[in-house]
Formats: structure tokens, C-alpha cells, sequence
């Protein structure tokens, strides 16, 4: 007997960030273990409900999608889904769900709203922290991607460790897009150089990497900073070495070359659910220095350079002995080839299929 799983589709109408790429990931994996007939796929189907708007075209053959209701928005999730939903089981991969359904599981990725809340808007910490709660204890499982999250969610949100399950995300989806080394020459990066991703985010601690670049002032070494973050963010911190360069946004096959030709990526946030960046750097054989916070340990392991977040000139230390270190170089880019390679989406998308079916009795 074949037995649907709705999945939350809300998120196919905001932007891309980390959580939008897991719920994409984790559908295009249900869509070919499922096409499959992957063992302990053969006997369900997924079907993506999704407000009516204009969606981006994900290239699925087995997932159906399908657009229902006449509200959007929270009104949609909390009002329409449960009813379009009854008569299967919710998967919701992106934080939010509806209060009052209990056949249901949902993904929640960090407790940054309680642990960093200078983050948000009063509106939106108001909302979460309404909803966090509720959702954490009608659902019948929460899944999270580390078990820094895990004990987040159950110090600020109270929900039950018993329901609670740890998934760590994938990370092939960086290697999808061919490697465009044609940025090397569009930005003039004929030299060694250090990576890293700009961010509007207070918890990213991008200020720090200004002030290690400031300190290190290297002619010998460019500084690239890749993101869509307006300029003014850098001008705010000071005068910048003629060795910084902003790219600004860079495509998925530029980002990828970059990862790969960088001589390492720094990544010094305080705060993170998961950490997509430096495990996308070791995917793509880049040596990385990061905070030793949260859940960054989880995911690099002992691949990475660890520095103090808190400690610009740290940070500006384990920069420069990656730098000047060749040998230490390839050894973390071996390192963090291994590292990587134990995180797949395919892994995430069965131990997902597992979880829900260990809440209704019956294992994959």
C-alpha cells in the first residue's frame, strides 16, 4: 500500500539561503531514491504542497508538486496546509510548520533566535519564539543538523530529547555546478589567496576578518571577498589593503573555483546551526580555518584550523601559517576531502525516511 508524505513547500517561494538549500537538496534525494525504488523507498510517495505562485523549476520526476490554497505566507502554512495535508504525514524542512497538526515532523536548524537575537527584527523574534515552542511540542519529531542545535532547541524550546533526532546535512549540491576558473582571470587572482564569504549577519563576525586583514597587510597575498554584501560594510571598518577584493556575487561555477584555487577559507562565525560554507571548502579541496564554536567542530572535524572568534589577531595567525605553509596546505586539503565525504544528501534523505517511520512504528 502506497502512503503519501506531504512536504512543506513554502520555502519554493522565498530566496536561496542554507536553509532553502537543505529542503531542496533533501526533495531532489527523495526524488531519485524514490524514482528508484531504493530499498525502503518502494512504497511511498512524496508530493511538495506549495502556495500558488511562480515557482523555480526543479527538474523532478517522481516528487509531485502541488500548489494549493488561496492564502500565502504564514497564513497559508498555519490556515491551508493542515487541511491539504490530512490525510498524510508532514515532513516541514524549514523551521516552520503549523501549530496544530500532530501527524507531523519538522526540521528546526538552529536556536538563533534566543541564542543571537540581535539578529532579527523585534517582529520576527516575537513570531519564532511563539512558534518555536508550540511546534517543538505538537510535532512528533523534530529533526536538526548537529547536536549543538539538538541542545539548543531543547534548553530554549523545552522539547523532548526522546523526540529529537540528529541529521547532518549534504553537501554534493557544491559540486553540481561545473568549475568556472575563468573568474581567476575576470578578477586578476594571479596570486595566492585567501577566501571568504561575506555577510550582513552580526553572528558571522565579518569585522574580524577585516581586522586580521588589516593586521597582516600582505602584498604577497590577495584577499577575496565573495558575497552579495553591499562594499560600505567593508569602507565601515576602515581604510583596507590594496590586496582586498570584493567579487561581490559570484555564480555557483565561480564559487566553486574559487573553493578550489583559494589557499584557504576563513570562517570565524559565532554562531551556527550547521555551517554550509566550510564543509562546501573542504568539498572542493580548501583548506579551512574556523571558530571552534557551535557546531563547526561537528562538521570539520579535525580538518580544520581552529581559531578564537573572539580574537581578530587569532584569526589573523592561523591565516598566515596556512598561508606560508605549503605542505600544511595539501595536508588539510586531504584532510578536508575525507572530512567531507562523510556527508551526502542521499544519507540525509534516508535517515529522514527513518526517522519518521521509526514515530509510526515501523523501520525503514
Amino acid at each position: 500500500m502506497t502512503q503519501t508524505i506531504y512536504i512543506n513547500g513554502r520555502f519554493l517561494t522565498h530566496g536561496v539561503t542554507g536553509v532553502q538549500r537543505y529542503a531542496l537538496e533533501l526533495i531532489r534525494s527523495f526524488d531519485r531514491l524514490a524514482g528508484s525504488k531504493a530499498e525502503g523507498f518502494e512504497d511511498y510517495e512524496f508530493i511538495v504542497l506549495s502556495p500558488k505562485a511562480e515557482l523555480p523549476e526543479l527538474g523532478l520526476s517522481t516528487v509531485k508538486i502541488r500548489q494549493v490554497g488561496r492564502l500565502s505566507g504564514h497564513l497559508w502554512e498555519q490556515l491551508e496546509l493542515p487541511f491539504h495535508s490530512a490525510d498524510g504525514f508532514l515532513l516541514n524542512p524549514c523551521n516552520t510548520a503549523p501549530i496544530m497538526k500532530r501527524k507531523q515532523a519538522v526540521t528546526m536548524h538552529d536556536a538563533a533566535v534566543y541564542a543571537v537575537p540581535e539578529t532579527y527584527s523585534l517582529p520576527f523574534r516575537l513570531w519564532y519564539k511563539t512558534l518555536f515552542p508550540a511546534i517543538g511540542a505538537m510535532s512528533r519529531q523534530v529533526l536538526t543538523c548537529s547536536a549543538f542545535s539538538k541542545d539548543q532547541l531543547i534548553h530554549y524550546c523545552d522539547i523532548k530529547a526522546s523526540k529529537m533526532h540528529v541529521i547532518p546535512h549534504g553537501r554534493e549540491h557544491v559540486l553540481a555546478a561545473a568549475a568556472d576558473p575563468t573568474v581567476l582571470d575576470k578578477y586578476g587572482l594571479d596570486k595566492p589567496f585567501v577566501l571568504a564569504v561575506s555577510s550582513m549577519s552580526p553572528n558571522k563576525n565579518f569585522g574580524s576578518i577585516v581586522k586580521a586583514i588589516q593586521h597582516l597587510n600582505r602584498t604577497d597575498v590577495d584577499f577575496v571577498i565573495a558575497g552579495g554584501t553591499n562594499p560600505k560594510l567593508f569602507k565601515e571598518q576602515g581604510e583596507l589593503p590594496e590586496s582586498v577584493k570584493y567579487l561581490g556575487y559570484v555564480e555557483d561555477g565561480e564559487l566553486r573555483s574559487l573553493y578550489e584555487h583559494a589557499a584557504c577559507f576563513v570562517f570565524p562565525s559565532f554562531y551556527e546551526g550547521f555551517g554550509f560554507p566550510p564543509l562546501e571548502a573542504m568539498t572542493c579541496g580548501c583548506p579551512v580555518v574556523a571558530s571552534r564554536t557551535a557546531s563547526i567542530p561537528e562538521v570539520c572535524g579535525d580538518a580544520a584550523m581552529y581559531c578564537d572568534p573572539h580574537d581578530w589577531m587569532d584569526i589573523a595567525r592561523c591565516m598566515e601559517q596556512v598561508i606560508d605553509d605549503p605542505a600544511l596546505q595539501i595536508r588539510m586539503r586531504t584532510e578536508g576531502l575525507e572530512q567531507a565525504s562523510r556527508f551526502s544528501w542521499e544519507k540525509c534523505a534516508r535517515d529522514t525516511l527513518m526517522a519518521i517511520n521509526m514515530e509510526r512504528g515501523h523501520a525503514v
